[in-house]
């Protein structure tokens, strides 16, 4: 099956900014994340959607997209070991042809980067998602090791630049081939890429500048919260690089059932049980609310399966828009067990009325005969 176009994936124009990416990026990744979405196609479109975000979050491999799209520039070239298997993508090749100095821009090794983002997952009661509130809760992340302040040397050193890549990060390597002379560009073994060697490596973290801490963190859960939405919380993820501010931290929330109400966005459902006396005669009812009791009075003639509705008793809209409203669904409960003397009166109730439906329900039963007739 062919790929999509990573554009159509993220639903971004080509011309997109950085920043309508990764907006676009999250919240897909939020809609599709198996975690939350129990589609069977969940985790093949989340992967589709992670697969156009490294791509176009990244400029070189944005601009080698933009030029061959899903096509390998290396396929057809194998075979004989005379290939381009183990070089870099025709944007290499081009640029040493036409003096591009053996790739594309430079990135700085050095330069401050920001810190990967991070997420949680939090079990909330009923009660706490649509209230609110103020927690802690502790997760596991890397911190800034305090001992060499992150730069990964021993106290009283510090790390040297890479005589190998000058600091760069990045080696040009040659290659001679049927085609000419290829520069290609590779990260430099010898420092991975950071563009400077620790000598002298700092015995808390191993030379690594960074540690395993767990971290208390305060977390205000917004009242009307819903199971599956996630909230951010800024500066809380892993700490960035080279002086680089931190990630983010994202919380997804996950709502325990009620005992008795039900959620539909910010609608509360409740089944509420009557007696035939008190859907005949009708009677004043006190009616369990998420925000405590209330009088309710329920009609005469009430038939089981109504629904009715106590405007502004439902869930605050977690973005201000509104409160949502409690929806009674009524359900008349046939006793079990009647005593002699309630047996007497109902049979003479029914004796009275002549035990025939009234009015509304005699189309319902003429349909039901007919239908036993065959007619």
């Amino acid at each position: 099956m062919s790929k999509r176009d990573f554009y159509e994936v993220l639903g971004v124009s080509e011309g997109a900014s950085k920043e309508e990416i990764k907006k676009a990026y999250r919240r897909l990744s939020k809609k599709y994340h198996p975690d939350i979405n129990k589609d069977e196609d969940a985790g093949d479109k989340f992967k589709e959607i992670k697969d156009a975000y490294e791509t176009l979050s990244d400029e070189q491999k944005r601009a080698h997209y933009d030029q061959f799209g899903h096509a390998d520039p290396n396929q057809g070239f194998g075979g004989g070991g005379a290939g381009f298997d183990g070089f870099g993508g025709f944007e290499d090749i081009f640029s040493s042809f036409f003096g591009g100095g053996g790739g594309g821009r430079r990135r700085d090794p050095n330069a401050p980067r920001q810190g990967n983002d991070l997420q949680y997952t939090m079990t909330i009661t009923f009660n706490e998602a649509v209230f609110g509130k103020e927690t802690e809760i502790e997760i596991p992340r890397e911190e800034t090791c305090e001992t060499c302040d992150g730069s990964g040397a021993k106290p009283g050193t510090k790390p040297e630049t890479c005589h190998h890549c000058k600091g760069a990060g990045q080696v040009n390597v040659e290659q001679q081939t049927p085609f000419g002379r290829i520069v290609n560009r590779r990260v430099c073994h010898y420092c991975e890429g950071s563009g400077k060697i620790v000598k002298d490596k700092c015995t808390t973290c191993s030379g690594a500048g960074k540690v395993k801490k767990r971290k208390k963190i305060h977390v205000k859960i917004p009242a009307g919260v819903d199971d599956g939405q996630q909230m951010r919380v800024g500066g809380q993820g892993e700490p960035g690089v080279n002086g680089g501010p931190h990630g983010d931290l994202y919380v997804v929330f996950r709502v325990r059932a009620h005992e008795i109400f039900e959620r539909d966005g910010d609608d509360i459902f409740l089944d509420m049980p009557i007696t035939f006396a008190q859907a005949a005669l009708g009677d004043e009812l006190e009616v369990p609310t998420i925000h405590g009791k209330v009088k309710w009075k329920l009609p005469a003639g009430t038939q089981s399966g109504t629904a009715f509705r106590l405007k502004g008793k439902g869930v605050k809209n977690v973005h201000g828009y509104g409160t949502g409203d409690q929806n009674i669904r009524v359900k008349v409960i046939t006793p079990k067990k009647l005593t002699e003397k309630q047996k007497e009166i109902l049979r003479e109730f029914a004796d009275i009325s002549g035990d025939v439906p009234d009015e509304q329900h005699d189309g319902f039963f003429d349909k039901v005969k007919r239908a036993f007739k065959g007619e």
